[in-house]
């Protein structure tokens, strides 16, 4: 009782010290090697161990992966986005939770972009539904839970046989934008498909927002744009919000488009920039004045950050 009564008299005292912050510290966060900084940052929010994973790719491309430390009793949260090289940071990944499972029965995944959920149904008759096959894999791990970010399709967290959640990255990116100086801002979509994700980000931007209608070749991969002239747009400062670019292609024939409707400056906000090449160098040279992203993926455009988040949804 006596300590519990000084450690409530002068907390900034003894939370200084070394072996009562380690006291305090009820998990341990292993950072893969796709979100080292990501998985840093949540590690600082939740206030936890953080341990670093160290990969090695020997000749024949096969990697290693060696874990540095020993995780503490408790909760484990391990965190590696499965961009590009896709198959290796899964295989990462699903190889880190394996040995994570050795310390305690209470692991949890924090994939931020989640690869595959595109595919989370057969499209064209044989089409494999990998998504399926990538959630059989979690489960047999033992997880306790999944945690993504802004996952392509929520459909695909249905092939989940375990307490999975989606957060969203929107309400950060909005915070970003509203700091810029806009001019009437108006937000887009680049297709129906995600006309509710650009009502979302216009209701919490606190403007209105239009959806293009776009068609895309599902053997070819070839996009249209299918919409009418928008006399809306004319004048205005754009935001053209999607969950993901890879190559660009999308953004480009959108922002080809609203730039015939004498729009002003185009921007685009992601949660997932990908940007496969040099597509972001492709998207810029068609008039994009700047694109902002958040860090589930390193890169340049990365300047939103999202640990605090999926630290809330972790706790």
């Amino acid at each position: 009782m006596a300590t519990k009564l000084r450690l409530s008299i002068y907390p900034s005292k003894f939370k200084s010290l070394p072996f009562l912050d380690e006291l305090l510290k009820k998990f341990t966060v292993i950072g893969g090697n796709a979100s080292e900084e990501l998985a840093k940052k949540i590690a600082k929010k939740l206030n936890a161990v953080y341990l670093k994973s160290n990969l090695r790719i020997f000749p024949d491309g096969e990697g290693k992966i060696t874990i540095n430390g020993k995780p503490k009793k408790g909760k484990i949260i391990v965190v590696q986005s499965t961009y590009p090289p896709v198959d290796s940071h899964l295989i990462q990944a699903l190889s880190l939770i394996s040995k994570a499972k050795q310390y305690s029965s209470n692991v949890i995944a924090v994939i931020p972009y989640f690869g595959y959920a595109r595919q989370d149904r057969e499209f064209l008759p044989g089409e494999i539904v990998t998504m399926d096959v990538i959630a059989k894999l979690f489960k047999a791990l033992g997880l306790s839970k999944v945690i993504v970010v802004d996952i392509h399709s929520k459909i695909a967290l249905d092939h989940f046989k375990i307490p999975s959640e989606n957060v969203s990255a929107m309400p950060q990116l909005v915070n970003y934008f509203k700091k810029l100086r806009l001019k009437e801002p108006l937000v887009v979509s680049p297709d129906l498909g995600g006309a509710l994700r650009a009502k979302e980000f216009a209701k919490l931007f606190g403007t209105s927002y239009v959806a293009l209608k776009k068609q895309r070749n599902r053997k070819t991969g070839k996009v249209q744009i299918r919409s009418s002239n928008l006399n809306e747009v004319k004048g205005r400062d754009l935001i053209i919000v999607d969950d993901m670019i890879s190559t660009g292609g999308s953004i480009i024939k959108a922002t080809e488009f609203l730039k015939k409707q004498k729009c002003n400056r185009v921007f685009v906000a992601c949660t997932h920039a990908l940007l496969r090449g040099d597509a972001e160098k492709k998207i810029k040279k068609y008039g994009v004045s700047k694109i902002v992203s958040a860090n589930t993926i390193p890169g340049s455009t990365a300047v939103v950050d999202v640990s605090g988040i999926i630290a809330k949804a972790i706790v």
